[in-house]
């Protein structure tokens, strides 16, 4: 959070301020500022960060502002905006700004951020119905429920709250992708199919703790392999096999093909677990490291530029009270050297980061690569759904088929010891009939199988 500096006395944005930040933001207009007076109603963008900011005032005249920076100061409310009712993109980043407030004239507001705040409800935003993108990560929001009113912002596509307390229920991205279905991004990470998938699952279905199992298993493409869903949907729409259930035989038949079936998908589904496990790890690293070097690059940049202006504001009142031209020249000189070594300074800031997050990025891919062809090549490998589960399943069809012929020969001699539903006795018309119809429902079931593997490997690919 922001802090007093202690070398600086806090502000109030006035007239003086927001004409010198003018003139710094537009250069190529400095000397027309010096021989009249800037039109404050003109401005459309203005940047106040790192001015030590403690209260808000004097934004009045800027009528047609549509984009302002207040971040890190050490603002304590959010006041003074009401005639910026044009702004589209507000930072009050790194503040330390306790509640929510002061926003109902921004009606036209589309990306705010309240990063990095002592903020610990989300409130009092219902005139934003414009919103985009809201940013309100590192804050006091303790509460997991607050995230539902946030549903009144149709348009809400971005949404980042990483690093505020509610973020280690365990709930967390489920429940937040649930109640803001249309969102595209959380906490700077895409927000993929199946996540939304899951979090629509009706919440009174199932109990909690099967609806988490339920979640992980989808967050690591093997949803419905943890016990006999896939046996079951191979006949869930097979009248056939339900029929063919009544054959002498069948029954025992039934008893172990399941079972070896359930063996293997709940094999592949702990693999699968696993394997997420690991992807998980890596993102979470990745993240860290990626917030860890840019945090630190700016809080060095902060110290750099506030080290500046104590230096600047002493050398202004050093040429201010000059007793001579010549040392007024002298003082305004080294001004000039210092502004130049401060541009230098925050360039090599900007060259280190921007080497140093390649490297991140460049290790991120390779080491993602890896786990996601490691997965891959394992599901088709050491744990083939699809080759494993299509043995046991040409294994089952050829026995049952078997069961069916010799069934079929006994009824043609009237040898069947067993009282057949008359709509199985349809089905043993003849051979080809009989061998026609297991064929079709051995295939069909071949297809679920394979495109289960297929659906496990696209899921990969598109993470």
């Amino acid at each position: 959070m922001s802090q007093f500096n202690n070398d600086i006395e806090p502000n109030v944005i006035d007239d003086k301020m927001v004409q010198k930040a003018i003139e710094e933001q537009y250069p190529e207009d400095l000397n027309l500022a010096k021989r009249e007076a800037i039109n404050f109603t003109d401005v459309t963008e203005l940047q106040l960060s790192f001015r030590n900011i403690l209260q808000i005032a004097s934004l009045w005249q800027f009528e047609n502002l549509t984009k302002l920076q207040l971040d890190n100061n050490i603002i304590e409310k959010i006041e003074g905006l009401e005639s910026l009712v044009h702004l589209a993109w507000l930072d009050l980043s790194f503040n330390n700004i306790e509640v929510i407030e002061g926003l109902d004239a921004l009606v036209k507001l589309q990306d705010l951020s309240l990063s990095h705040n002592r903020i610990s409800k989300i409130e009092h935003m219902d005139t934003l119905q414009e919103l985009q993108i809201f940013s309100i990560g590192k804050n006091n929001l303790t509460t997991l429920e607050d995230v539902i009113y946030l549903r009144r912002f149709k348009n809400l596509r971005t949404l980042n709250l990483a690093g505020n307390p509610l973020c280690e229920d365990q709930r967390y991205t489920l429940f937040v992708v649930a109640h803001l279905p249309d969102l595209v991004y959380l906490d700077f990470r895409l927000v993929n199919d199946t996540t939304v998938s899951i979090a629509a699952f009706p919440a009174g279905a199932v109990g909690q703790q099967q609806r988490i199992s339920e979640s992980l298993a989808g967050l690591a493409f093997v949803e419905y392999l943890n016990g006999s869903f896939l046996f079951d949907s191979l006949y869930a729409e097979d009248p056939e096999a339900a029929k063919l259930a009544y054959l002498p035989g069948v029954d025992d038949l039934l008893q172990t093909y399941p079972s070896w079936f359930v063996l293997v998908c709940e094999n592949l589904f702990h693999y699968g677990l696993a394997e997420h496990e690991k992807r998980e790890a890596e993102v979470s690293s990745f993240s860290e490291c990626l917030g860890a070097a840019l945090m630190a690059n700016q809080q060095e940049n902060r110290k750099i530029i506030l080290d500046f202006e104590c230096r600047h504001k002493r050398r202004l009142d050093e040429i201010h009270n000059a007793s001579s031209y010549d040392i007024a020249e002298s003082k305004r000189a080294e001004a000039k050297e210092d502004i130049l070594q401060l541009s230098e300074a925050l360039m090599t800031l900007e060259m280190l980061i921007a080497d140093q997050l390649e490297e991140l990025i460049k290790d991120f891919k390779r080491n993602i690569a890896d786990i996601a062809s490691t997965f891959t090549e394992n599901v088709r490998g050491i744990y083939p759904l699809a080759r494993d589960c299509r043995e046991l399943e040409d294994r089952h069809h050829e026995r049952l088929l078997e069961i069916c012929i010799t069934t079929l020969e006994k009824s043609a001699k009237n040898e069947l010891e067993e009282d057949l539903p008359d709509d199985v006795r349809t089905l043993l018309v003849d051979k080809t009939t009989i061998v026609e119809a297991l064929n079709t429902s051995h295939g069909i079931r071949l297809l679920k199988i394979n495109k289960r593997e297929s659906d496990i490997l696209c899921s990969t690919y598109r993470w």
